[in-house]
């Protein structure tokens, strides 16, 4: 356990330093040489200390690629979640404590969107995005359609939790008593 959390942090510390301890930049054109194209490993006999992990077919470096790119998934994957959680929290705690039909229309939208694959609503987002946007704003958006894809296929549990939660704790007397002294639903929430 202590092995695996330790490569866990050095792998989400490279990712996180990767501009600054990688040893090539490999999205800068200037420093790459096509003629260091598909050097393999450096473990291999023809292997090139410069490189640890080899280069690709385009000269750029496998490890520092794979530092860079981690950044990327770990941003889109910290993001993703931090939107699910806020999304669902904030449709559990109105689901909860209003209750009624709006708790029955919040959790049967939950069930409808639970029956679809987050992977089919992940490319139905993406199309819409497509077909709404500009073409010239495809790319400098695409990062956040995949995070806005991804936070809207798993908002669910988060709201089911704290929709349960919140049905609890509604009905215990702290929250009897916020209603008497007159605190909003809103404050009470």
């Amino acid at each position: 356990v202590v092995l695996s959390a330790v490569v866990a942090l050095g792998m989400i510390g490279a990712a996180v330093l990767a501009p600054w301890i990688a040893p090539h930049a490999p999205f800068t054109l200037a420093t790459l040489d096509l003629l260091d194209a598909f050097t393999p490993p450096v473990w291999d006999a023809e292997g090139d200390p410069r490189y640890l992990l080899g280069t690709d077919d385009q000269g750029r470096d496998v490890l520092s690629t794979i530092m860079h790119g981690a950044r990327i998934s770990l941003f889109v994957g910290f993001c993703s979640v931090v939107f699910a959680m806020t999304l669902g929290i904030t449709i559990g705690l109105i689901a909860g404590y209003v209750g009624g039909t709006t708790d029955a229309v919040l959790m049967r939208i939950a069930d409808i969107k639970l029956t679809f694959p987050a992977i089919l609503i992940a490319l139905l987002v993406d199309g819409l995005v497509r077909a709404m946007l500009p073409r010239e704003l495809h790319d400098r958006i695409a990062l956040w359609v995949v995070i806005f894809a991804i936070g809207i296929s798993n908002w669910v549990p988060f709201a089911r939790t704290v929709r349960g939660s919140t049905m609890v704790e509604k009905n215990k007397e702290y929250v009897m008593a916020a209603r008497v002294i007159g605190l909003s639903s809103a404050r009470i929430m």
